[in-house]
Protein backbone atom coordinates (compact mmCIF):
# COMPACT_ATOMS: atom_id res chain seq x y z
CA UNK A 1 0.00 0.00 0.00
CA UNK A 2 2.73 2.07 0.97
CA UNK A 3 4.27 2.86 -2.30
CA UNK A 4 1.78 0.63 -4.52
CA UNK A 5 2.37 -3.21 -4.26
CA UNK A 6 5.49 -3.20 -5.92
CA UNK A 7 6.96 -0.28 -2.93
CA UNK A 8 9.37 -1.38 -0.58
CA UNK A 9 8.44 -4.39 1.64
CA UNK A 10 9.54 -3.29 5.30
CA UNK A 11 7.60 0.10 5.39
CA UNK A 12 4.84 -0.20 7.52
CA UNK A 13 1.31 0.49 6.62
CA UNK A 14 0.21 3.43 9.03
CA UNK A 15 -2.86 4.60 10.93
CA UNK A 16 -3.70 7.66 8.56
CA UNK A 17 -3.04 4.99 5.22
CA UNK A 18 -5.38 3.12 6.55
CA UNK A 19 -7.98 5.39 6.96
CA UNK A 20 -8.20 6.76 4.17
CA UNK A 21 -7.23 3.33 2.19
CA UNK A 22 -9.73 2.48 -0.68
CA UNK A 23 -9.48 -1.66 -0.96
CA UNK A 24 -12.02 -1.90 -4.13
CA UNK A 25 -9.28 0.08 -6.06
CA UNK A 26 -6.95 -3.09 -5.59
CA UNK A 27 -9.65 -5.10 -6.90
CA UNK A 28 -11.09 -2.73 -9.65
CA UNK A 29 -7.46 -2.89 -10.91
CA UNK A 30 -7.09 -6.71 -10.46
CA UNK A 31 -10.51 -6.72 -12.96
CA UNK A 32 -8.55 -4.92 -15.49
CA UNK A 33 -5.56 -6.89 -15.38
CA UNK A 34 -8.36 -10.17 -16.10
CA UNK A 35 -9.59 -8.02 -18.57
CA UNK A 36 -6.63 -8.42 -20.78
CA UNK A 37 -7.50 -11.77 -21.40
CA UNK A 38 -9.99 -11.61 -23.71
CA UNK A 39 -7.59 -9.73 -26.32
CA UNK A 40 -5.07 -12.07 -25.60
CA UNK A 41 -7.60 -15.02 -26.50
CA UNK A 42 -8.61 -12.74 -29.83
CA UNK A 43 -4.84 -12.24 -31.10
CA UNK A 44 -3.80 -16.21 -29.63
CA UNK A 45 -7.30 -17.49 -32.06
CA UNK A 46 -6.86 -15.44 -34.70
CA UNK A 47 -2.47 -16.80 -35.31
CA UNK A 48 -4.44 -20.25 -35.26
CA UNK A 49 -6.36 -19.37 -37.86
CA UNK A 50 -3.19 -17.93 -39.91
CA UNK A 51 -1.46 -21.57 -39.30
CA UNK A 52 -4.98 -22.93 -40.58
CA UNK A 53 -4.86 -20.77 -43.54
CA UNK A 54 -1.21 -21.43 -44.79
CA UNK A 55 -1.72 -25.15 -44.54
CA UNK A 56 -4.20 -26.09 -47.58
CA UNK A 57 -1.58 -24.31 -49.98
CA UNK A 58 1.51 -24.26 -49.05
CA UNK A 59 4.09 -27.36 -48.01
CA UNK A 60 7.49 -27.89 -47.57
CA UNK A 61 10.41 -27.40 -44.90
CA UNK A 62 9.54 -23.14 -45.16
CA UNK A 63 5.61 -23.69 -44.84
CA UNK A 64 6.11 -26.43 -41.57
CA UNK A 65 9.01 -23.83 -40.03
CA UNK A 66 6.37 -20.92 -40.66
CA UNK A 67 3.61 -22.90 -38.83
CA UNK A 68 6.07 -23.78 -36.11
CA UNK A 69 7.16 -20.22 -35.71
CA UNK A 70 3.59 -18.98 -35.87
CA UNK A 71 2.26 -21.98 -33.22
CA UNK A 72 5.07 -20.76 -30.60
CA UNK A 73 4.10 -17.56 -30.74
CA UNK A 74 0.10 -18.55 -29.94
CA UNK A 75 1.66 -20.66 -26.93
CA UNK A 76 3.57 -17.93 -26.01
CA UNK A 77 0.39 -15.16 -25.48
CA UNK A 78 -1.73 -18.39 -24.15
CA UNK A 79 1.09 -18.84 -21.27
CA UNK A 80 0.24 -15.51 -20.26
CA UNK A 81 -3.43 -16.49 -19.39
CA UNK A 82 -3.01 -17.49 -16.07
CA UNK A 83 -0.79 -14.91 -15.09
CA UNK A 84 -3.19 -12.48 -15.43
CA UNK A 85 -5.81 -14.42 -13.74
CA UNK A 86 -3.51 -14.33 -11.07
CA UNK A 87 -2.70 -10.98 -11.13
CA UNK A 88 -6.29 -9.86 -10.44
CA UNK A 89 -6.31 -13.05 -7.80
CA UNK A 90 -3.51 -10.80 -5.61
CA UNK A 91 -4.91 -7.46 -6.04
CA UNK A 92 -8.20 -8.79 -5.19
CA UNK A 93 -7.17 -10.36 -2.25
CA UNK A 94 -4.79 -7.30 -1.13
CA UNK A 95 -8.14 -5.35 -1.44
CA UNK A 96 -10.65 -7.72 0.83
CA UNK A 97 -7.51 -7.89 3.22
CA UNK A 98 -7.52 -4.62 3.52
CA UNK A 99 -10.95 -3.86 3.91
CA UNK A 100 -11.23 -6.33 6.59
CA UNK A 101 -8.34 -4.61 8.53
CA UNK A 102 -10.47 -1.31 7.53
CA UNK A 103 -13.33 -2.88 8.63
CA UNK A 104 -11.39 -3.79 11.79
CA UNK A 105 -9.96 -0.37 12.87
CA UNK A 106 -13.39 1.88 12.19
CA UNK A 107 -14.93 -0.68 14.61
CA UNK A 108 -12.25 -0.38 16.93
CA UNK A 109 -12.18 3.43 16.83
CA UNK A 110 -15.76 3.34 17.69
CA UNK A 111 -15.89 1.20 20.31
CA UNK A 112 -13.21 3.40 21.75
CA UNK A 113 -14.82 6.79 21.34
CA UNK A 114 -18.02 5.33 22.67
CA UNK A 115 -15.80 4.05 25.66
CA UNK A 116 -14.49 8.08 26.45
CA UNK A 117 -11.63 7.76 24.75
CA UNK A 118 -10.13 9.81 22.02
CA UNK A 119 -8.42 8.74 19.09
CA UNK A 120 -6.38 11.16 16.92
CA UNK A 121 -5.53 11.38 13.37
CA UNK A 122 -2.33 9.15 14.33
CA UNK A 123 -3.74 6.68 15.77
CA UNK A 124 -3.28 7.70 19.43
CA UNK A 125 -5.49 6.94 21.82
CA UNK A 126 -5.61 9.41 24.97
CA UNK A 127 -8.60 10.04 27.40
CA UNK A 128 -11.43 12.43 26.22
CA UNK A 129 -11.32 14.99 28.94
CA UNK A 130 -15.12 16.32 28.22
CA UNK A 131 -16.14 13.12 29.63
CA UNK A 132 -15.43 10.44 31.87
CA UNK A 133 -11.76 9.91 32.23
CA UNK A 134 -10.53 6.41 31.18
CA UNK A 135 -7.21 4.91 32.03
CA UNK A 136 -5.44 1.56 32.05
CA UNK A 137 -7.30 -1.10 30.33
CA UNK A 138 -9.26 0.64 28.44
CA UNK A 139 -6.18 2.47 26.72
CA UNK A 140 -4.30 -0.87 26.64
CA UNK A 141 -7.34 -2.36 24.54
CA UNK A 142 -8.11 0.16 22.56
CA UNK A 143 -4.30 0.27 21.54
CA UNK A 144 -3.95 -3.00 21.02
CA UNK A 145 -7.13 -3.06 18.67
CA UNK A 146 -5.56 -0.59 16.22
CA UNK A 147 -2.69 -2.11 16.43
CA UNK A 148 -4.18 -5.48 15.36
CA UNK A 149 -5.66 -3.78 12.23
CA UNK A 150 -2.61 -2.21 10.92
CA UNK A 151 -0.27 -5.56 11.42
CA UNK A 152 -3.32 -6.91 9.52
CA UNK A 153 -2.55 -4.76 6.75
CA UNK A 154 0.62 -4.66 6.76
CA UNK A 155 0.84 -8.20 5.85
CA UNK A 156 -1.49 -8.25 3.36
CA UNK A 157 0.53 -5.22 2.06
CA UNK A 158 3.87 -6.94 2.32
CA UNK A 159 2.65 -10.43 0.78
CA UNK A 160 1.08 -8.78 -2.00
CA UNK A 161 4.14 -7.00 -3.27
CA UNK A 162 6.07 -9.96 -2.69
CA UNK A 163 3.68 -11.68 -5.01
CA UNK A 164 3.62 -9.49 -7.82
CA UNK A 165 8.06 -9.69 -7.46
CA UNK A 166 7.66 -12.88 -7.92
CA UNK A 167 5.36 -12.33 -10.99
CA UNK A 168 7.59 -9.75 -12.59
CA UNK A 169 10.96 -12.06 -12.02
CA UNK A 170 8.72 -14.77 -14.07
CA UNK A 171 7.61 -12.50 -16.60
CA UNK A 172 10.98 -11.57 -17.69
CA UNK A 173 12.81 -15.39 -16.84
CA UNK A 174 9.77 -16.49 -19.26
CA UNK A 175 6.42 -18.22 -18.33
CA UNK A 176 7.35 -21.86 -18.36
CA UNK A 177 9.68 -24.71 -17.43
CA UNK A 178 9.79 -28.32 -18.21
CA UNK A 179 6.87 -30.32 -16.58
CA UNK A 180 7.18 -31.99 -13.60
CA UNK A 181 7.63 -35.66 -14.06
CA UNK A 182 4.74 -36.71 -11.70
CA UNK A 183 1.28 -36.15 -11.24
CA UNK A 184 -0.63 -37.92 -8.29
CA UNK A 185 -2.82 -40.77 -9.51
CA UNK A 186 -6.12 -41.30 -9.46
CA UNK A 187 -6.98 -42.27 -5.97
CA UNK A 188 -5.04 -39.71 -4.63
CA UNK A 189 -6.46 -38.05 -1.02
CA UNK A 190 -6.26 -34.45 -0.47
CA UNK A 191 -3.35 -34.71 1.72
CA UNK A 192 -0.99 -36.16 -0.42
CA UNK A 193 -2.11 -33.59 -3.41
CA UNK A 194 -1.33 -30.87 -1.43
CA UNK A 195 1.94 -32.36 -0.68
CA UNK A 196 2.75 -32.85 -3.90
CA UNK A 197 2.13 -29.26 -5.09
CA UNK A 198 4.21 -27.93 -2.18
CA UNK A 199 7.20 -29.83 -3.60
CA UNK A 200 6.57 -28.42 -7.02
CA UNK A 201 8.49 -24.92 -8.29
CA UNK A 202 6.20 -22.22 -9.39
CA UNK A 203 7.36 -22.44 -12.66
CA UNK A 204 6.04 -25.88 -12.82
CA UNK A 205 3.47 -24.85 -11.65
CA UNK A 206 2.37 -22.74 -13.99
CA UNK A 207 2.96 -25.34 -16.52
CA UNK A 208 0.50 -27.23 -14.78
CA UNK A 209 -2.04 -24.71 -15.15
CA UNK A 210 -1.75 -23.82 -18.40
CA UNK A 211 -1.26 -26.84 -20.01
CA UNK A 212 -3.10 -29.22 -17.95
CA UNK A 213 -6.09 -26.84 -16.64
CA UNK A 214 -8.75 -29.80 -16.70
CA UNK A 215 -6.72 -32.09 -14.22
CA UNK A 216 -5.54 -29.30 -12.07
CA UNK A 217 -8.83 -27.82 -11.78
CA UNK A 218 -10.64 -30.61 -10.06
CA UNK A 219 -8.14 -31.34 -7.78
CA UNK A 220 -9.39 -31.58 -3.99
CA UNK A 221 -5.99 -30.19 -2.01
CA UNK A 222 -4.89 -27.97 -4.86
CA UNK A 223 -5.21 -24.38 -3.25
CA UNK A 224 -8.20 -22.44 -4.37
CA UNK A 225 -6.16 -20.04 -6.47
CA UNK A 226 -4.94 -22.89 -9.01
CA UNK A 227 -7.86 -24.23 -9.31
CA UNK A 228 -9.49 -20.90 -10.21
CA UNK A 229 -6.80 -20.34 -13.10
CA UNK A 230 -6.99 -23.87 -14.43
CA UNK A 231 -11.23 -23.80 -14.39
CA UNK A 232 -11.52 -20.08 -16.12
CA UNK A 233 -9.30 -21.23 -18.90
CA UNK A 234 -11.83 -23.71 -19.58
CA UNK A 235 -14.96 -22.08 -19.40
CA UNK A 236 -14.66 -21.14 -23.30
CA UNK A 237 -14.73 -25.03 -23.69
CA UNK A 238 -17.52 -25.60 -21.49
CA UNK A 239 -19.51 -23.52 -23.33
CA UNK A 240 -18.56 -24.50 -26.48
CA UNK A 241 -19.37 -27.99 -25.63
CA UNK A 242 -23.14 -26.58 -24.51
CA UNK A 243 -23.58 -25.19 -27.66
CA UNK A 244 -22.53 -28.58 -29.67
CA UNK A 245 -25.43 -30.27 -27.39
CA UNK A 246 -27.77 -27.27 -28.27
CA UNK A 247 -26.78 -27.69 -32.16
CA UNK A 248 -27.37 -30.97 -32.25
CA UNK A 249 -30.84 -30.82 -30.84
CA UNK A 250 -32.03 -28.27 -32.98
CA UNK A 251 -33.25 -30.46 -35.75
CA UNK A 252 -37.27 -31.46 -35.38
CA UNK A 253 -38.22 -34.93 -35.26
CA UNK A 254 -41.39 -36.63 -36.40
CA UNK A 255 -44.33 -35.92 -33.74
CA UNK A 256 -43.86 -38.61 -30.49
CA UNK A 257 -42.06 -39.58 -27.80
CA UNK A 258 -38.94 -38.88 -29.10
CA UNK A 259 -39.68 -35.57 -30.84
CA UNK A 260 -41.36 -34.93 -26.75
CA UNK A 261 -37.71 -35.76 -24.97
CA UNK A 262 -35.89 -33.68 -27.57
CA UNK A 263 -37.77 -30.92 -26.54
CA UNK A 264 -36.89 -31.89 -22.94
CA UNK A 265 -33.52 -31.92 -23.81
CA UNK A 266 -33.24 -29.05 -25.33
CA UNK A 267 -34.83 -26.77 -23.18
CA UNK A 268 -32.20 -28.45 -20.18
CA UNK A 269 -29.39 -27.55 -22.53
CA UNK A 270 -30.41 -24.12 -22.84
CA UNK A 271 -31.12 -23.71 -19.56
CA UNK A 272 -27.73 -24.67 -18.61
CA UNK A 273 -26.23 -22.03 -20.83
CA UNK A 274 -28.33 -19.41 -19.14
CA UNK A 275 -26.82 -21.10 -15.47
CA UNK A 276 -23.35 -21.01 -17.41
CA UNK A 277 -23.95 -17.63 -18.69
CA UNK A 278 -24.70 -16.18 -15.03
CA UNK A 279 -21.82 -17.56 -13.67
CA UNK A 280 -19.59 -16.23 -16.09
CA UNK A 281 -21.32 -13.19 -15.74
CA UNK A 282 -20.59 -13.45 -11.61
CA UNK A 283 -17.17 -14.40 -12.39
CA UNK A 284 -15.74 -11.21 -14.19
CA UNK A 285 -17.39 -9.05 -12.12
CA UNK A 286 -15.05 -7.05 -10.03
CA UNK A 287 -15.54 -6.11 -6.32
CA UNK A 288 -15.51 -7.69 -3.28
CA UNK A 289 -16.01 -10.75 -2.37
CA UNK A 290 -13.98 -12.42 -5.65
CA UNK A 291 -15.63 -15.29 -6.89
CA UNK A 292 -13.20 -18.06 -7.28
CA UNK A 293 -14.11 -21.24 -9.84
CA UNK A 294 -13.25 -24.50 -8.37
CA UNK A 295 -15.06 -27.00 -10.66
CA UNK A 296 -17.31 -26.58 -13.57
CA UNK A 297 -19.07 -29.52 -15.60
CA UNK A 298 -21.44 -29.57 -18.15
CA UNK A 299 -22.41 -33.05 -18.73
CA UNK A 300 -26.02 -33.65 -17.87
CA UNK A 301 -27.36 -31.70 -15.91
CA UNK A 302 -24.43 -29.21 -15.31
CA UNK A 303 -22.07 -28.93 -11.67
CA UNK A 304 -20.55 -26.41 -10.14
CA UNK A 305 -18.49 -25.46 -6.93
CA UNK A 306 -17.50 -21.78 -6.58
CA UNK A 307 -16.22 -19.53 -4.10
CA UNK A 308 -16.69 -16.05 -2.96
CA UNK A 309 -13.86 -15.22 -1.62
CA UNK A 310 -10.71 -17.67 -0.64
CA UNK A 311 -11.51 -20.11 1.13
CA UNK A 312 -7.61 -20.78 1.89
CA UNK A 313 -7.50 -17.61 3.35
CA UNK A 314 -10.58 -17.22 5.12
CA UNK A 315 -10.49 -17.71 8.98
CA UNK A 316 -14.39 -18.77 8.46
CA UNK A 317 -15.79 -20.66 4.88
CA UNK A 318 -19.41 -22.58 4.75
CA UNK A 319 -20.18 -24.91 2.18
CA UNK A 320 -23.86 -24.89 0.53
CA UNK A 321 -25.08 -27.81 -0.75
CA UNK A 322 -28.72 -27.28 -2.63
CA UNK A 323 -31.56 -29.64 -2.63
CA UNK A 324 -33.64 -31.35 -5.40
CA UNK A 325 -33.59 -30.15 -8.91
CA UNK A 326 -30.46 -28.12 -8.21
CA UNK A 327 -28.22 -28.11 -11.41
CA UNK A 328 -25.98 -25.45 -13.74
CA UNK A 329 -29.19 -23.52 -14.13
CA UNK A 330 -29.59 -23.07 -10.42
CA UNK A 331 -25.94 -22.29 -9.67
CA UNK A 332 -26.11 -18.62 -9.72
CA UNK A 333 -29.22 -18.03 -8.10
CA UNK A 334 -28.18 -20.55 -5.54
CA UNK A 335 -24.84 -18.78 -5.21
CA UNK A 336 -26.71 -15.64 -4.31
CA UNK A 337 -27.87 -17.17 -1.24
CA UNK A 338 -24.24 -18.38 -0.04
CA UNK A 339 -23.84 -14.52 -1.08
CA UNK A 340 -26.34 -13.77 1.37
CA UNK A 341 -24.70 -16.00 4.49
CA UNK A 342 -21.20 -13.86 3.75
CA UNK A 343 -23.01 -10.70 3.56
CA UNK A 344 -25.02 -11.33 7.15
CA UNK A 345 -20.98 -12.96 8.57
CA UNK A 346 -19.70 -9.12 7.36
CA UNK A 347 -22.19 -7.03 9.30
CA UNK A 348 -21.71 -9.40 11.82
CA UNK A 349 -18.36 -9.81 12.28
CA UNK A 350 -17.01 -6.40 10.64
CA UNK A 351 -13.40 -7.28 10.00
CA UNK A 352 -13.71 -11.06 9.72
CA UNK A 353 -12.29 -12.93 6.94
CA UNK A 354 -14.79 -15.30 5.81
CA UNK A 355 -15.84 -17.22 2.25
CA UNK A 356 -18.67 -19.06 1.23
CA UNK A 357 -18.79 -22.59 -1.47
CA UNK A 358 -21.59 -23.26 -3.13
CA UNK A 359 -21.27 -26.92 -3.61
CA UNK A 360 -23.06 -28.20 -6.40
CA UNK A 361 -21.60 -31.20 -7.16
CA UNK A 362 -23.90 -33.99 -7.58
CA UNK A 363 -26.41 -35.32 -9.37
CA UNK A 364 -29.44 -33.85 -7.46
CA UNK A 365 -33.14 -35.30 -7.85
CA UNK A 366 -34.87 -33.78 -10.27
CA UNK A 367 -38.49 -35.67 -9.51
CA UNK A 368 -40.21 -36.52 -6.35
CA UNK A 369 -39.41 -40.16 -6.93
CA UNK A 370 -36.33 -39.09 -7.02
CA UNK A 371 -35.92 -37.41 -3.93
CA UNK A 372 -37.75 -40.39 -2.20
CA UNK A 373 -34.41 -42.29 -1.96
CA UNK A 374 -31.20 -42.20 -0.59
CA UNK A 375 -28.60 -43.36 -3.52
CA UNK A 376 -28.12 -39.80 -4.82
CA UNK A 377 -27.20 -38.37 -1.47
CA UNK A 378 -25.31 -41.71 -0.56
CA UNK A 379 -23.27 -41.20 -4.29
CA UNK A 380 -22.43 -37.64 -3.13
CA UNK A 381 -20.68 -38.33 -0.11
CA UNK A 382 -17.52 -39.64 -1.12
CA UNK A 383 -17.25 -36.59 -3.27
CA UNK A 384 -18.23 -33.95 -0.19
CA UNK A 385 -15.90 -35.32 2.10
CA UNK A 386 -13.10 -35.38 -0.62
CA UNK A 387 -13.90 -31.72 -1.28
CA UNK A 388 -13.84 -30.62 2.64
CA UNK A 389 -10.75 -32.37 3.28
CA UNK A 390 -9.16 -30.94 0.34
CA UNK A 391 -10.50 -27.67 1.93
CA UNK A 392 -8.47 -28.65 5.37
CA UNK A 393 -5.07 -29.39 3.25
CA UNK A 394 -5.16 -26.83 1.18
CA UNK A 395 -5.86 -23.53 4.10
CA UNK A 396 -3.35 -21.53 5.09
CA UNK A 397 -2.42 -20.20 8.34
CA UNK A 398 -4.29 -21.34 11.53
CA UNK A 399 -6.97 -24.18 10.70
CA UNK A 400 -10.57 -22.06 9.38
CA UNK A 401 -13.99 -23.04 11.22
CA UNK A 402 -15.37 -24.80 8.56
CA UNK A 403 -19.18 -25.08 8.04
CA UNK A 404 -20.97 -27.26 6.06
CA UNK A 405 -24.67 -26.36 5.55
CA UNK A 406 -27.60 -28.11 3.64
CA UNK A 407 -30.93 -27.79 2.29
CA UNK A 408 -33.71 -29.85 1.75
CA UNK A 409 -31.90 -33.23 0.22
CA UNK A 410 -28.67 -31.40 0.50
CA UNK A 411 -28.94 -32.07 3.99
CA UNK A 412 -29.34 -35.90 3.68
CA UNK A 413 -26.48 -35.30 1.16
CA UNK A 414 -24.60 -33.68 4.00
CA UNK A 415 -26.07 -36.21 6.73
CA UNK A 416 -25.05 -39.21 4.82
CA UNK A 417 -21.64 -38.05 4.36
CA UNK A 418 -20.95 -37.38 7.79
CA UNK A 419 -22.32 -40.46 8.52
CA UNK A 420 -20.71 -42.68 6.20
CA UNK A 421 -17.07 -41.08 5.54
CA UNK A 422 -16.93 -38.16 8.03
CA UNK A 423 -16.56 -34.20 7.19
CA UNK A 424 -13.79 -32.32 7.79
CA UNK A 425 -16.12 -29.58 9.48
CA UNK A 426 -16.52 -27.75 12.65
CA UNK A 427 -20.07 -27.57 12.47
CA UNK A 428 -23.41 -28.82 10.13
CA UNK A 429 -26.22 -26.52 9.32
CA UNK A 430 -29.49 -28.56 8.45
CA UNK A 431 -32.30 -26.10 7.18
CA UNK A 432 -35.49 -27.17 5.50
CA UNK A 433 -34.38 -30.87 6.13
CA UNK A 434 -36.39 -33.89 5.64
CA UNK A 435 -34.18 -36.13 7.87
CA UNK A 436 -30.29 -36.09 7.30
CA UNK A 437 -30.60 -40.01 7.40
CA UNK A 438 -29.51 -40.92 10.92
CA UNK A 439 -31.43 -40.60 14.26
CA UNK A 440 -29.17 -38.74 16.77
CA UNK A 441 -26.89 -35.95 16.45
CA UNK A 442 -24.40 -37.96 17.52
CA UNK A 443 -24.45 -40.77 14.49
CA UNK A 444 -22.61 -37.65 12.73
CA UNK A 445 -19.71 -37.31 14.20
CA UNK A 446 -19.46 -33.90 15.34
CA UNK A 447 -18.08 -32.12 17.89
CA UNK A 448 -21.12 -31.76 20.85
CA UNK A 449 -23.36 -29.02 20.17
CA UNK A 450 -22.28 -28.29 16.33
CA UNK A 451 -24.80 -29.84 14.89
CA UNK A 452 -28.19 -27.03 14.00
CA UNK A 453 -31.35 -27.06 12.34
CA UNK A 454 -34.28 -24.88 11.29
CA UNK A 455 -37.33 -25.39 10.09
CA UNK A 456 -39.86 -22.68 9.26
CA UNK A 457 -43.33 -23.34 10.85
CA UNK A 458 -44.83 -23.01 7.07
CA UNK A 459 -42.14 -25.28 5.30
CA UNK A 460 -43.85 -28.15 3.64
CA UNK A 461 -40.86 -30.30 3.95
CA UNK A 462 -42.82 -31.28 7.11
CA UNK A 463 -45.43 -33.24 5.14
CA UNK A 464 -42.54 -35.45 4.09
CA UNK A 465 -43.34 -37.86 7.02
CA UNK A 466 -42.59 -41.70 6.58
CA UNK A 467 -44.57 -43.95 4.61
CA UNK A 468 -46.06 -45.63 7.80
CA UNK A 469 -46.95 -42.61 9.65
CA UNK A 470 -48.77 -40.98 6.23
CA UNK A 471 -50.65 -44.19 6.27
CA UNK A 472 -51.83 -43.70 9.89
CA UNK A 473 -52.97 -40.35 9.38
CA UNK A 474 -54.90 -41.22 6.23
CA UNK A 475 -56.91 -44.20 7.73
CA UNK A 476 -57.26 -42.23 10.83
CA UNK A 477 -58.71 -38.94 8.92
CA UNK A 478 -60.70 -41.24 6.65
CA UNK A 479 -59.28 -39.29 3.42
CA UNK A 480 -55.66 -38.94 1.60
CA UNK A 481 -56.44 -35.07 1.99
CA UNK A 482 -57.54 -34.72 5.64
CA UNK A 483 -53.93 -35.59 7.31
CA UNK A 484 -52.09 -33.16 4.81
CA UNK A 485 -54.57 -30.68 6.12
CA UNK A 486 -54.09 -31.26 10.05
CA UNK A 487 -49.53 -31.99 9.78
CA UNK A 488 -49.30 -28.43 10.09
CA UNK A 489 -50.36 -28.11 13.63
CA UNK A 490 -47.35 -29.90 14.89
CA UNK A 491 -43.71 -31.02 14.26
CA UNK A 492 -43.60 -34.65 14.90
CA UNK A 493 -40.41 -36.63 15.46
CA UNK A 494 -39.78 -38.58 12.67
CA UNK A 495 -39.48 -37.50 8.53
CA UNK A 496 -38.73 -39.26 5.10
CA UNK A 497 -35.16 -40.03 5.95
CA UNK A 498 -35.27 -40.55 9.52
CA UNK A 499 -35.24 -38.46 12.93
CA UNK A 500 -36.25 -34.92 12.36
CA UNK A 501 -32.80 -32.35 13.21
CA UNK A 502 -34.78 -29.81 14.04
CA UNK A 503 -36.99 -31.97 16.78
CA UNK A 504 -35.93 -31.86 20.69
CA UNK A 505 -35.26 -35.76 20.56
CA UNK A 506 -32.49 -35.53 17.90
CA UNK A 507 -29.87 -33.88 20.27
CA UNK A 508 -28.96 -31.18 17.77
CA UNK A 509 -29.47 -27.11 18.26
CA UNK A 510 -32.03 -25.27 16.60
CA UNK A 511 -32.25 -21.66 15.58
CA UNK A 512 -35.45 -20.31 14.55
CA UNK A 513 -37.09 -19.06 11.22
CA UNK A 514 -40.11 -16.82 10.58
CA UNK A 515 -42.48 -18.64 8.43
CA UNK A 516 -40.74 -18.24 4.86
CA UNK A 517 -41.79 -21.31 3.13
CA UNK A 518 -39.45 -23.88 1.96
CA UNK A 519 -36.78 -21.63 0.44
CA UNK A 520 -37.31 -18.26 1.98
CA UNK A 521 -34.40 -19.44 4.55
CA UNK A 522 -31.78 -16.49 3.01
CA UNK A 523 -34.78 -13.26 2.55
CA UNK A 524 -33.24 -11.15 4.46
CA UNK A 525 -36.25 -10.66 7.44
CA UNK A 526 -36.03 -13.92 8.14
CA UNK A 527 -34.18 -14.47 11.58
CA UNK A 528 -32.81 -17.57 10.27
CA UNK A 529 -29.97 -15.84 7.65
CA UNK A 530 -28.66 -14.30 10.68
CA UNK A 531 -28.96 -17.69 12.30
CA UNK A 532 -26.91 -19.13 9.57
CA UNK A 533 -24.17 -16.30 9.78
CA UNK A 534 -23.40 -17.06 13.57
CA UNK A 535 -23.17 -20.18 13.46
CA UNK A 536 -20.21 -19.61 10.55
CA UNK A 537 -18.31 -17.35 12.75
CA UNK A 538 -19.01 -19.59 16.20
CA UNK A 539 -20.79 -17.30 17.70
Amino acid sequence: MSGGPTGAADVPVGYAQLWRADPGAWSTAGTAWRNLAGPVRQRADALTARIGALRPGWSGAASAAAQRRIGDLRTGLTDVLPALVEVDQVLAELGARLGAAKARLGAEVARAESGGLRVDRTGAVRPDPARVAQTGPAVVHARAGIRGALTLAGAADREAAGRLAELTTAAVRGWVSVPPAYRPGPGAGPAEVSRWWAGLSAAERRWLVGREPDRIGRLDGLPAAARDQANRLLLGDRREQLLVRRLALRHPLPAGPLEASRRVRLAAVEASLRGLDGLTERLAAGGAPRAYLLGLDPAGDGRAVVALGNPDRASSVLTYVPGMTSDLADAPAELGRAARVLQRCAALGPGEEAAAVLWLDYDAPDFLTEAAGTRQAEDAGPALHRFQEGLRAAHEGPPARQTVLGHSYGSLVVGAAARDHGLGADALVFVGSPGVGVDHAADLRMPAGEVWSSTAPDDVIRLALPPDELARRALLAGTPLGPALTVLDGHGERLWFGADPSAPGFGGRRFPSAPHGHTGYWDPDNPALDGMARIVLGR
